[in-house]
């Protein structure tokens, strides 16, 4: 495909937002402070990229198209070469994939007894997997299904799955590691868990502490198509027959005439308790039809070389996503998806660390990836890492953006992966630098760790860190940073008129220029923890990987 054109991008920045809940222009009120031109330019970025004419940059749609070719422009004009070849954009052929609802269905069947289930309202059937066809099964609960063999966990053990569904309970007991938990528990994990064990479909209960938005918009979310590569041999997580998410409110329904209660399970949790697995007096009959398109979409990718000429050979990456989900179901008559936090936030950061290391030169070499298809399962970063526009091997660190989550002024960082790999010892000093508190994930259940771009390398051996404005236990923080979930996470409302703190914004990206510094001017690169599980996915044994075997 053609590159596109560069855009007038001046032109097209839409006007500065007004905060949500702002006084009439009428009332008095005290002026808001002046931005640094640091916070200006970051701003600058997202108004852009978030704006409505952007509609959401959904991937392959061509916003996203016109998303990618701001980025190029930005990162042409700040002195970062093309890592594509002589394009800064990585074409790839995805297939767009869509449950015909109409054609599909869901019912339970108990005694001979057939109950039909209202797909939107009691259940989900997801279209990231599962087959056109139709399923008869009957039901197994599983406890969280995982399999760890590190913790020696497997809630698969003397359970008889062979052509039956699994019915699983979101989340994982507190004894096995928050990064290790989430690992186990990603798509292509478990569904290779699964898959041995002979199920032949999967049924995700939710529980209510961990939601992260309302059943509405998960339900709303349903009829956007879901992304797959075209080349097979990339997808992952492929092998069931039928995927359903049900709704927390019409899930006791599953356990009725069984030993335990759907609340008694619920309980046991939220205890952190062992989960009892047992099979269900119910049968499962689906049918689902898909129908696939193909599309095209693009990673944007850059380098800054780095000045010294032995260390420049070896790469620190800045990754964030340059996509979100497009337009969707409207929401109080609103229907761009315009992600501004996810992730036109992290995006701004990269570009203006990458403005910030223009004048520093550093040694090693830095690579900008603006990826796509992050929405649609990793898509872009797992295309970037199997074909990587500069060898894995000298890729020595992944630094992460996906919704840093400026909510409040920056005085803690949340640094995903700190506690495997040296990155963290890092991290530790420079956030000291900058008098900013370092603090763990206080949900590890929320498997941040895996749900974004940093996954993609992180399983190629990179050692990397995600990050995220933190907080205290029961701090007004704390519930500033729920709030945001349940109300603008995937929803229209994350657009320019949501409160951030643009200056709290700006001092991250000092903070991540100075990290990303801290760590190409390194006499050695990072290595991975003695203790650390994902040690083993480091085959070359340059990131202290050699000892472990996958």
């Amino acid at each position: 495909m053609l590159r596109p054109p560069l855009l007038p991008v001046l032109a097209l920045l839409a006007a500065p937002a007004v905060h949500a809940g702002a006084p009439p222009a009428a009332a008095k009120t005290s002026p808001a402070p002046a931005l640094s031109p640091e916070a200006e330019r970051w701003w600058g970025h997202v108004r852009f990229l978030a704006s409505d004419a952007m509609q959401g940059r959904d991937t392959g749609s061509e916003e996203y198209r016109k998303a990618a070719a701001y980025v190029s422009e930005q990162l042409a004009a700040l002195g970062v070469k093309p890592a594509a070849g002589d394009s800064y954009l990585q074409e790839m052929e995805l297939v767009s994939r869509r449950l015909v609802e109409e054609h599909s269905r869901l019912a339970l069947v108990r005694n001979g007894k057939e109950t039909p289930l209202v797909l939107g309202t009691d259940a989900i059937i997801s279209s990231r997997s599962g087959e056109t066809g139709t399923v008869d099964a009957p039901l197994v609960f599983v406890g969280y299904g995982l399999s760890v063999p590190e913790a020696g966990h497997d809630d698969f053990a003397g359970l008889d799955l062979q052509g039956k569904v699994a019915v699983l309970l979101h989340g994982g007991p507190s004894s096995i590691a928050g990064p290790l938990r989430a690992h186990h528990a990603s798509s292509a994990e478990r569904t290779k868990a699964l898959k041995k064990a002979g199920a032949v479909g999967v049924i995700v209960l939710q529980n209510p502490k961990h939601l992260e938005v309302p059943w509405s918009r998960v339900a709303g979310a349903r009829k956007k198509p879901a992304m797959q590569f075209a080349d097979p041999s990339l997808n992952e997580g492929q092998g069931m027959k039928i995927a359903v998410t049900f709704n927390a409110e019409r899930t006791e329904q599953l356990f009725a005439g069984s030993p335990h209660r759907y609340k008694d399970i619920l309980a046991l949790a939220d205890a952190d308790k062992p989960l009892p697995r047992f099979e269900l007096p119910v049968r499962l009959k689906a049918r689902a039809e898909f129908v696939n398109a193909p599309v095209k979409s693009a990673n944007v990718v850059g380098v800054l070389p780095g000045s010294d000429p032995v260390l420049a050979k070896e790469y620190v990456v800045l990754s964030a996503h340059l996509d979100h989900v497009g337009v969707g179901e409207p929401v109080k008559g609103d229907r761009i998806y315009n992600g501004a936090m996810d992730n036109a936030t992290g995006v701004a950061a990269v570009l203006e660390v990458a403005r910030a290391l223009q004048a520093a030169k550093p040694k090693r070499s830095v690579l900008f990836a603006l990826v796509t298809g992050e929405e649609k399962g990793l898509l872009g970063s797992k295309y970037l890492s199997a074909r990587p526009p500069v060898p894995t091997e000298n890729m020595v660190a992944d630094f992460n953006l996906d919704m840093f989550l400026p909510l409040f002024p920056l005085k803690q960082l949340m640094g995903l992966g700190q506690e495997e790999s040296t990155l963290g010892t890092a991290l530790r000093q420079v956030t000291a630098e900058h008098e900013v508190k370092l603090v763990e994930d206080p949900d590890p259940n929320q498997m941040r760790f895996i749900r974004s771009d940093q996954y993609s390398f992180i399983l190629k051996g990179v050692p990397a860190l995600a990050f995220k404005f933190g907080f205290d236990k029961g701090s007004p923080e704390e519930k500033i940073f729920k709030t945001w979930y349940m109300d603008r996470y995937h929803a229209p409302s994350d657009d320019l008129a949501q409160p951030m703190d643009k200056q709290g914004a700006a001092e991250f990206v000092r903070l991540l220029a100075g990290l990303t510094r801290t760590v190409a001017d390194a006499p050695e690169r990072p290595r991975w923890n003695a203790d650390s599980f994902f040690r083993r996915f480091d085959t070359t044994g340059s990131r202290g990987g050699a000892l472990l075997t996958p």
